[in-house]
């Protein structure tokens, strides 16, 4: 059972993670691969809305997508857009990158190879990750503006949607932990973090959800 104090807590922590912006159009998206096919979908929609005349979709797989998305995050995210009406020349794959910091570096590079003109980048990403993606991206690739864009779904909706509470919890947990630790390893700009979401994360650690900690850091 996850107690009422920590629901409130990890409700903070979800608001904390998202950044809050108006989606406009961008030279480009970059749909970072997860679990979470929503992210897929989300991209397409804002593609078909003309937010962007190019995605990119990108990611391996990890332990927790091997058996979901055995072909790879970023493959199975285009197949999923195409179903939903997205041409396929309007999307390219990035298959290697395996944390957030490859999702942008490696993005990067294959929007370099292909000669795209860019000055804006909408970053689609599960809503939790949108300030770490932000602050990665703000970070690795400094000569661009970035808009942060997520699906729209209220917390408890998400959690229905994962049909897991106490991982989503442990990944709000985990990510602020992140926040806070990889700017000082040069991984992310800084995020400024307000104390009743510090109050609300050392609470949440006392309480047991630390399962995607970082090891030795908690």
């Amino acid at each position: 059972m996850i107690s009422e104090q920590s629901w409130a807590d990890a409700q903070l922590l979800w608001d904390y993670h998202q950044m809050h912006h108006e989606p406009r159009p961008c030279s480009v998206a970059i749909g970072l691969g997860s679990h979470d096919l929503g992210v897929a979908e989300t991209t397409a929609e804002l593609y078909k809305r003309g937010m962007m005349p190019l995605i990119v979709f990108t990611g391996a797989t990890s332990p927790t997508t091997q058996d979901r998305m055995p072909r790879g995050e970023a493959v199975h995210y285009r197949e999923r857009a195409l179903e939903l009406g997205v041409p396929s020349a309007a999307v390219l794959v990035e298959p290697n990158a395996r944390n957030t910091g490859q999702n942008i570096s490696f993005s990067k590079a294959l929007l370099e190879e292909a000669g795209a003109d860019l000055t804006s980048v909408l970053l689609v990403s599960k809503p939790y990750e949108e300030r770490r993606t932000y602050a990665t991206a703000c970070k690795l690739w400094p000569e661009v503006d970035f808009v942060s864009a997520s699906t729209p779904m209220p917390f408890d909706d998400y959690i229905e949607s994962i049909g897991n509470a106490r991982l989503v919890v442990d990944m709000l947990v985990g990510a602020l932990q992140r926040l806070v630790l990889y700017p000082e390893q040069g991984f992310m700009t800084r995020q400024p973090v307000p104390a009743p979401v510090t109050e609300a994360y050392i609470r949440l650690c006392k309480s047991g959800f630390t399962s995607r900690l970082v090891a030795g850091n908690d």
